[in-house]
């Protein structure tokens, strides 16, 4: 399975979110108002309004924030951060098995996200399911911690049992769309920044770094 988890917040930052998001209580809404025609009948829980100003403003933080991340950038080679929105699930809540569209009107989904601003302690249930051909497996995410995975998969959200899982969850369109192409080209370039940083820079790895350059200019669209 092909994926990222990755602590992108700190508890500080975890804090203002949820002190800003949280309390909009009249801009909580049906989450299948985003949902496609599929995913509309097995999605039961709340979204943000994208509209709202609150939506935007933190919407455009985490943006920023993860393109500023490198190993997030490394791993998905990032073209296009679109469609990101805050959705919160409470008791008896769940979002059934769906595939993500593959165009939206914001952007191609090559990899999806979610940021966990809650606890995973926080709330029984709710665990992320992301399937393959060959495997399946369940998520639950500290707060602050994020999770990019293929937007090829089929995925789910286990029914809520008790508490409050709120989330942050948005699309990636990649400069490269093959999975496997992305995964070649974020080995070579952490084996690269590997070598640099244990051994310095070398004749040697500058064609290292070239190479990669070049392989990213051939597969990039």
């Amino acid at each position: 399975m092909n994926y990222l988890t990755h602590q992108l917040l700190n508890e500080e930052e975890i804090e203002i979110l949820n002190n800003n998001i949280n309390k909009q209580n009249k801009l909580w809404e049906d989450g299948k108002k985003t949902a496609g025609s599929h995913a509309s009948k097995v999605k039961n829980n709340l979204q943000l309004n994208r509209n709202s100003e609150v939506s935007k403003k933190y919407s455009q933080l985490l943006n920023k924030k993860i393109l500023a991340n490198s190993l997030i950038k490394s791993f998905s080679l990032p073209k296009i951060i679109h469609g990101t929105m805050f959705t919160k699930s409470l008791n008896n809540m769940f979002y059934g098995r769906h595939i993500d569209n593959p165009f939206m009107s914001s952007g191609r989904s090559d990899l999806s996200f979610t940021i966990s601003l809650t606890n995973k302690d926080f709330y029984e249930g709710g665990e992320l399911v992301i399937e393959t051909m060959n495997s399946e497996k369940e998520f639950k995410l500290n707060a602050g911690e994020m999770i990019i995975y293929p937007s090829t998969y089929l995925h789910s959200v286990k029914e809520i049992k008790n508490g409050e899982r709120l989330v942050c969850v948005g699309w990636i369109e990649s400069y490269v769309k093959s999975i496997e192409q992305r995964e070649y080209l974020f080995d070579l370039d952490a084996g690269a920044r590997g070598l640099l940083a244990k051994n310095g820079r070398s004749d040697e790895l500058d064609l290292v770094f070239k190479s990669y350059s070049n392989f990213l200019r051939l597969l990039g669209n």
